[in-house]
């Protein structure tokens, strides 16, 4: 139980950002957060260093979010990275959850365990049955397919030049 209690305190954030991305509800992210972690109680923690027991933590996560999703018969677009987007960026947030969810599912996690919870290539190889290669592979792939989805939304956002002509006496 002591190493339940410790994964916990190290690793509850990173699980809850990264289920909140993919479910898109802090509730239902909650709620799963505290199953992982319920889940991690009831099993024997792997003698494993700690990155390893992170990648487990992140394991038992993603194969409930899977769950979650497969029971409810519908993918569900993640949340943004954008943390409570003003007006100006809600465009700009819902253009990145379209794109976050036009993403192949392991191609999304791959970024999100990266992005949002911060594991190692090692550690999201081993949340997701994955080698270190396919995991560089799947996380560039992404990332050129978030780039490519994001080109257009993230020009328009782009300051342009402001003419200042016609003031005090500039023409």
């Amino acid at each position: 139980m002591a190493d339940a209690d410790i994964l916990f305190t190290q690793h509850r954030h990173g699980v809850f950002r990264y289920l909140s991305r993919i479910v898109g509800q802090p509730e239902v992210a909650q709620e799963l957060t505290q199953e992982v972690f319920l889940r991690v109680a009831r099993s024997s923690v792997p003698a494993a260093d700690d990155a390893g027991r992170r990648a487990w933590v992140f394991k038992i996560a993603r194969n409930l979010v899977l769950n979650h999703q497969r029971d409810g018969r519908r993918r569900i677009e993640p949340v943004a990275l954008v943390d409570s987007p003003q007006p100006a960026t809600q465009e700009l947030a819902a253009a990145i959850r379209q794109a976050l969810g036009a993403l192949q599912d392991l191609d999304r996690d791959v970024f999100l365990l990266r992005e949002s919870a911060g594991l190692s290539y090692t550690e999201i190889g081993a949340a997701c049955e994955l080698t270190v290669e396919a995991v560089r592979a799947r996380l560039h792939r992404a990332r050129q397919e978030l780039r490519a989805a994001l080109d257009g939304p993230v020009r328009v956002r782009r300051v342009q030049p402001t003419s200042f002509s016609g003031r005090h006496g500039e023409e």
